[in-house]
């Protein structure tokens, strides 16, 4: 990470008139979020894990947006200075707009973002629409790679694509918040399990994980 970091579950310490936190909290997507791309990924889905096991993924994903929801309720924080981060949410100018789309769609990560905006939080344009229309056209290929010979000899490429992108995202959403937010405020940022967007924040940022910490690329800010 680019600052210390401090472990909490019952809250997180109000920061000072100097300070920064961000409260990282890791996701898992559910279907709700992914757009026009649901059907085709519960397809793939339900192919790999077939019905009992697809079943089985969704009341996992739901109990983890439950601890979530829970980690989230313990946090006693001043909203009006509480800016909200979020894995896909592209700055645009309409960020409240498609936030409130996801969550009449059945999203609990975006009706979650929606109670918090009730609070008083500021919901924040996260990420680069050009870097999420790459993963997309990647995504959209993913699935294109229907036949078993093309998918092999694409693999490669594919894996060296999107790991090359989920870094540029992660370097643009780290940007962003040490950009944005300002000495004396306090920023939740949700965020997928295979991001490490810690790695390029600015080292006065202090990072609270109420869950658990993401996964460990071995990155650093220079």
């Amino acid at each position: 990470m680019g600052g210390p970091t401090e472990k909490s579950v019952a809250g997180v310490k109000v920061p000072g008139s100097g300070e920064r936190t961000l409260v990282y909290i890791p996701i898992i997507h559910t279907q709700a979020d992914m757009g026009a791309l649901s059907e085709s990924i519960q397809r793939l889905k339900l192919k790999r894990l077939g019905r009992k096991g697809w079943e089985r993924n969704v009341n996992l994903v739901g109990q983890l947006w439950g601890q979530i929801e829970q980690a989230i309720e313990s946090l006693t924080l001043p909203y009006e200075r509480v800016r909200l981060y979020q894995d896909g949410l592209p700055v645009c100018g309409r960020e409240v707009e498609i936030v409130t789309e996801l969550a009449k769609a059945g999203s609990r990560n975006h009706r979650l973002l929606l109670r918090l905006r009730e609070k008083g939080a500021t919901i924040m344009g996260t990420e680069s629409s050009q870097l999420l229309v790459e993963e997309y056209q990647l995504v959209k290929e993913v699935f294109a790679s229907a036949k078993p010979a093309v998918a092999t000899r694409g693999g490669a490429r594919q894996a060296a694509l999107r790991d090359s992108l989920l870094k540029r995202r992660d370097q643009y959403i780290a940007r962003r918040i040490n950009d944005t937010l300002l000495p004396g405020e306090t920023g939740l940022i949700f965020l997928g399990m295979l991001h490490a967007a810690g790695h390029w924040l600015d080292a006065d940022i202090r990072v609270v994980h109420p869950l658990h910490q993401p996964l460990d690329r071995g990155e650093r800010k220079p």
